[in-house]
């Protein structure tokens, strides 16, 4: 395993992160816990969680492997969970709010049974609540001990640079990290929010580094997703949907992940997480896997180094084509500047 600093903390990161939006869904408790295992034995120790994450469940079965396993395994886990979207039909009950986080940590604590989690992220921009109750509250946290640090997920460019200099302004903790979904299809981050990221001395915990299996290898053009899979099971899941994400483009990077995958003697999964947990400002990647043998072939990726004409490849290949104006050619001439001969 690879280590990295948490964004501008001192705290020290696996570069592979284990996500367990699976747990109590697709994958039940032995198996949740045995990812658990098998994620620690490989040096592994950033876990993250969410409370959404079937509805709390996932927290909990954390929460009782922690309680089941010896101190020295579990003082290596860097315990990561999120909040601000609804856990029932309360209108108070979703946001970023100070009654909403507050209430939304006890239950997280209580549910992992730890008295505190190390990074604390704000799922979303909560547009009706005030940034400034937002941060003061996410500051009262590290304060007090219940959170080390905290992150943001979901944020666009804008919210996050706009959320880093009101924590300046006031005095207060700064975000440390942001999770956007991040990988060779969906590039888009790199137009706005990586800048901002890199601005701030962030750190990029990506999600979907698979686009939810595209970047697998398991999809060909000419079949319809069927079985036990994502798309298989639901064609129309969200921003990985069938008909969505089946475009020119991202046959074309499937394409070239499966000529990189070839030469490398590596799977098309490992070549595409290769590829991310290389880009300017990515910490540490997320895993979510079903079984635990997904686990370990995902996991093998960090023994995988992609060189110069791989990664070139596969960047044409994913390369968005951005309109001249104003991430494109022109607009990036616009803003440059040279100071000519010294």
């Amino acid at each position: 395993m690879r280590f990295t600093t948490l964004g501008h903390s001192g705290c020290a990161v696996s570069r592979l992160c284990l996500g367990t939006m699976t747990f109590g869904a697709e994958t039940d408790e032995a198996g949740s816990h045995e990812q658990l295992d098998v994620f620690l034995e490989a040096g592994g120790t950033l876990v993250d969680t969410a409370d959404v994450y079937t509805a709390g469940t996932s927290e909990e079965i954390i929460g009782r492997w922690l309680a089941d396993r010896p101190a020295d395994v579990t003082d290596r886990v860097m315990l990561a969970t999120k909040a601000r979207f609804p856990m029932g039909a309360d209108p108070q009950g979703g946001g970023s709010s100070a009654r909403h986080l507050t209430r939304a940590l006890d239950a997280s604590l209580r549910r992992l049974g730890v008295e505190a989690v190390d990074l604390y992220q704000v799922h979303a921009w909560d547009p009706f609540t005030p940034l400034e109750e937002t941060l003061r509250t996410l500051d009262g946290f590290v304060r007090s001990g219940r959170i080390r640090y905290y992150g943001l997920s979901n944020f666009t460019g804008w919210q996050l640079t706009k959320a880093v200099h009101t924590a300046r302004r006031l005095g207060l903790a700064e975000p440390v990290t942001l999770q956007p979904q991040y990988n060779l299809v969906a590039r888009e981050v790199e137009w706005e929010i990586v800048p901002a990221v890199l601005d701030a001395g962030m750190g990029m915990l990506p999600w979907g580094p698979l686009a939810g299996g595209w970047l697998t290898g398991k999809y060909t053009r000419d079949e319809r997703p069927t079985g036990a899979t994502r798309l298989g099971e639901d064609p129309g899941r969200g921003m990985e949907a069938w008909e969505r994400r089946g475009t020119e483009r991202t046959w074309t990077i499937v394409d070239a992940v499966r000529r990189v995958a070839d030469q490398a003697g590596a799977s098309p999964s490992q070549v595409a997480l290769a590829w991310l947990r290389e880009r300017p400002g990515v910490s540490s990647t997320i895993l979510g896997a079903r079984t635990t043998e997904q686990l370990r072939a995902n996991l093998a990726s960090i023994d995988v180094v992609l060189d110069d004409d791989a990664t070139a490849l596969l960047d044409r290949a994913s390369d968005l084509h951005a309109a001249d104006y104003p991430y494109g050619e022109l607009g990036q001439d616009q803003r440059s500047r040279t100071l000519g001969d010294a």
